[in-house]
């Protein structure tokens, strides 16, 4: 039976593990009809965990470069500085 913890309070790396193991689990074939849905569920629950964490990931990058192209003028472009 897939763990209790609450998908939403997985960091990326524990619900990617995680996700591999429910993968591995059903790809084994051996689980119960019921068995197998639990995991299936809990499999799509860690893939759209992951899916934020990359999603967040990605909007933090886009944000950096955003930033990093309306940074401060170095010194040599602030004539000022001369």
């Amino acid at each position: 039976m897939p763990p209790t913890t609450d998908v939403a309070e997985l960091s990326y790396e524990q619900a990617r593990d995680e996700l591999v193991q429910v993968v591995a689990e059903l790809e084994q074939g051996s689980a119960t009809l019921e068995q197998s849905l639990a995991l299936w569920e809990r499999g799509e629950a860690l893939a759209a965990r992951c899916e934020e964490w990359l999603i967040g990931a990605r909007a933090r990058l886009d944000a950096a470069r955003a930033g990093a192209g309306r940074g401060t003028p170095a010194a040599s472009d602030d004539p000022g500085a001369r």
